[in-house]
């Protein structure tokens, strides 16, 4: 009997982390649900990379930080799940849409650290509470944090907050989901080739050989690395594994 298939919500999916675990969701088998905050043009074409790879795509705007307009995207989800897979409820759920402000703690204001807390804390919070009736019992989510949450490098105190806060909340969502038999984790990276931050890891040659001298497997992380452990806490067989945080950074600052 052929199993159904599988359906994963990853935010901020059309660039970066988001985009990589789209993709190898994609090669498992997984439909994948993306959201984007602006750029249609590379979301689609993310969704054109799903479905080449011979998986279902959809894409859907959100902006994380906006918790007012939830409910909306939660009936635009359900919309576009019954039209493209026949079903109202998804499987996954990817809290990966964010952004960095490199300042010193001295330096950062007010309103970077209400920015920060939108999207990394408080919009994690109340998306993934708005979009519980939606997701399946004996699903699990993935919360991405980052490996600044245990390195400490200066100019990312409100950041590695946001997350440090995110990483709590995951354990605590993995006791009361646990009920429902839905884990829940953080995957951490640790310094990755992306445009996060101005695309200062990936373009700054000094900067790269640096973390690479000081990770045990010997150079920077790529996007794959963490699409890779992300979509592996999702369909490998790690359902046991929650209320976890699992750093993938390639042995960084050991």
């Amino acid at each position: 009997m052929t199993q159904p298939t599988k359906i994963a919500l990853v935010t901020g999916g059309s660039r970066g982390l988001g985009r990589s675990a789209a993709l190898h969701l994609a090669d498992a088998g997984v439909g994948v649900v993306l959201t984007y905050l602006s750029n249609r043009d590379e979301a689609d074409k993310v969704v054109a990379e799903v479905e080449g790879r011979g998986a279902k795509g959809v894409a859907l705007q959100l902006d994380a930080c906006e918790t007012a307009s939830f409910a909306a995207f939660a009936d635009s989800l359900v919309a576009r799940l019954e039209q493209t897979w026949g079903r109202s409820t998804f499987d996954f759920l990817v809290n990966n849409a964010g952004f960095g402000i490199h300042k010193t703690f001295a330096e950062t204001t007010e309103e970077d650290f209400d920015k920060l807390l939108g999207v990394h804390l408080k919009g994690v919070f109340f998306l993934t509470q708005r979009l519980l009736p939606q997701l399946e019992d004996g699903g699990r989510i993935v919360n991405v944090s980052t490996g600044l949450t245990r390195i400490t490098l200066p100019g990312y105190a409100a950041y590695a907050t946001m997350k440090g806060g995110m990483e709590v909340l995951t354990r605590y969502l993995a006791k009361e989901l646990g009920p429902r038999n839905i884990s829940v984790n953080t995957l951490a990276p640790g310094a990755i080739e992306t445009d996060f931050g101005g695309g200062v890891v990936r373009d700054d040659e000094q900067l790269n050989a640096f973390i690479a001298s000081n990770t045990a497997l010997g150079r920077v992380g790529l996007p794959d690395d963490i699409g890779g452990a992300i979509t592996s806490l999702l369909v490998g067989g790690n359902h046991w594994v929650t209320g976890q945080r699992i750093e993938a950074s390639g042995g960084q600052m050991l």
